[in-house]
């Protein structure tokens, strides 16, 4: 074949590619805008949680993956598929679902599902085949797994008292507090172990999707990818805790254990690399897709593909703006606190030990959507993942508190307390709770959300145990009074 007559056959199909790919540019746009809540979401939790730090690498990788496999492309022309689109119809439904139950990972994952449809709709399944590595990557853009926090806080919590029982050193555990005679540890949200299992699964996907072609290979790293991370977790807080026992300081063991912690992690994940080269398969070439000779794509495809799932995808968003746009924002009351023994009343507040506790309302409208809830409670307890989180309950209330940890020579953190309460009951933030505020605003009937939220600022010589001690004792006198007024409050 002639050098002319190769011409002949590739500008076409060059073309093509330029088109398709305007095109998809042009949706991803689109989409950029209608999603811009989740991806701010995304990209806040990115920059504020050491867990998710890993997310800033996950496009570029993709991108990478996407290269290694450039050959899968030889051949292929875009072909792209209208029709699919309407597959984003489901992803619009799904997200305006989740975006009525307030569930941010949820609304994430459909944004992303409806970015896979575009692709499928602009480009055609062959390549979306080729390409479905890369693809199925762009899922670790989703910060998800923080709802497994508490659970992986037990299982640390377990392992750490196992080992001191097997090795005989007294200790005393309160909820997530483990004192021992050096000293007392807390099993924050920093010690689950949240950072180092999505990072090593995230690390597992690259790992096996580079090395291995064999999906029963793949799937045994990404499952050692969640098994030993948890190990070695509560491996790594138990020596924390036994550091503390050996030098006779709880703080001095503790200082910088996070930075043990990624030295140990990374030993770990090395260990675990290493385990895996004798059965690597990189080294096997893959199988590439057979060329399939389809004419360019034709404007008017290009543009109804595009236009449809953008026209789609935007049900969501409207909607959910046509819903909440006669919404008023919440409104915010001081309130009185009823003082324990030891705390004297001084107007709204309360002086207890030198800490001053104060307290307040936060009234939503009876059509609000839960999401505006639960983020004005993150807002009210903070988002530090150093955190100490335990709960305080009571007939009529369900109380969580949030204590700070601090670095010497900074200022302390508050310690808070926040509690939810609808239809004049304790309301945690379960889908139970979601769903049926979900369908309260809806319909129009069934009361309205209310946040009591409860802070201590602690006097200058303030120590953590006693701070607990302080806000516990408050907490459980307001089963009466803050309680009371919330709950009637709550009732529309």
């Amino acid at each position: 074949m002639s050098l002319a007559q190769r011409a002949e056959i590739a500008l076409p199909r060059l073309t093509g590619w330029y088109g398709a790919l305007t095109a998809l540019g042009f949706g991803l746009a689109g989409l950029a805008a209608l999603f811009a809540s989740e991806i701010g979401a995304a990209v806040s939790t990115w920059d504020r949680s050491s867990a998710y730090g890993h997310c800033w690498l996950v496009l570029p990788i993709a991108i990478w993956l996407a290269w290694t496999r450039r050959d899968r492309l030889a051949g292929l022309s875009p072909e792209p598929l209208p029709m699919a689109g309407l597959l984003a119809l489901g992803g619009a439904v799904a997200w305006l679902v989740m975006e009525r139950l307030g569930v941010m990972e949820a609304r994430q994952f459909a944004a992303l599902g409806i970015v896979w449809v575009l692709v499928l709709a602009t480009l055609g399944w062959r390549i979306v085949v080729a390409m479905a590595a890369p693809l199925a990557y762009l899922i670790f853009l989703v910060p998800f797994g923080e709802f497994a926090t508490p659970w992986l806080q037990n299982i640390t919590l377990e392992m750490i008292l196992f080992g001191l029982r097997l090795l005989g050193i007294p200790h005393h555990a309160d909820g997530l507090v483990i004192e021992i005679p050096e000293g007392t540890f807390l099993v924050a949200e920093a010690c689950a172990g949240l950072r180092f299992l999505i990072a090593a699964v995230a690390f597992g996907a690259l790992y096996a999707l580079s090395m291995f072609r064999d999906t029963w290979r793949r799937l045994v790293v990404l499952l050692l990818a969640v098994l030993v991370p948890l190990v070695a977790n509560g491996i790594r807080a138990f020596a924390i805790v036994l550091m503390g026992h050996h030098m006779g300081s709880a703080e001095a063991a503790a200082a910088d254990h996070l930075v043990y912690g990624w030295i140990f992690f990374s030993a770990v994940m090395i260990l675990l690399i290493l385990a895996g080269l004798p059965f690597r398969q990189d080294g096997t070439p893959e199988a590439r897709a057979s060329a399939v000779a389809s004419p360019p794509p034709t404007r008017s495809r290009l543009a109804a593909a595009t236009l449809l799932t953008l026209g789609l995808a935007a049900v969501g968003p409207v909607t959910a703006s046509a819903l909440d746009a006669s919404v008023p924002a919440p409104q915010h009351e001081p309130a009185h606190l009823a003082a324990p023994p030891g705390c004297v009343a001084q107007g709204t507040a309360l002086n207890c030990a030198g800490a001053t506790v104060t307290a307040s309302l936060i009234v939503f409208a009876p059509a609000s959507n839960w999401s505006a809830v639960s983020g004005m409670r993150r807002q009210a307890a903070g988002t530090d993942d150093e955190a100490l989180i335990f709960d305080v309950t009571g007939p009529g209330m369900r109380w969580q508190v949030r204590q700070g940890r601090t670095s010497p020579g900074a200022a302390r953190a508050a310690v808070v307390g926040v509690a939810a309460w609808l239809d004049g009951a304790p309301a945690g933030d379960g889908l139970r709770i979601r769903a049926t505020q979900a369908w309260n605003a809806l319909l129009g009937h069934g009361g309205r959300p209310v946040l009591a939220v409860v802070e201590l600022v602690p006097s200058s010589n303030g120590d953590g145990a006693r701070d607990r001690r302080i806000i516990q004792s408050v907490l459980t006198e307001q089963q009466v009074g803050l309680a009371q007024a919330a709950a009637t409050r709550s009732r529309n």
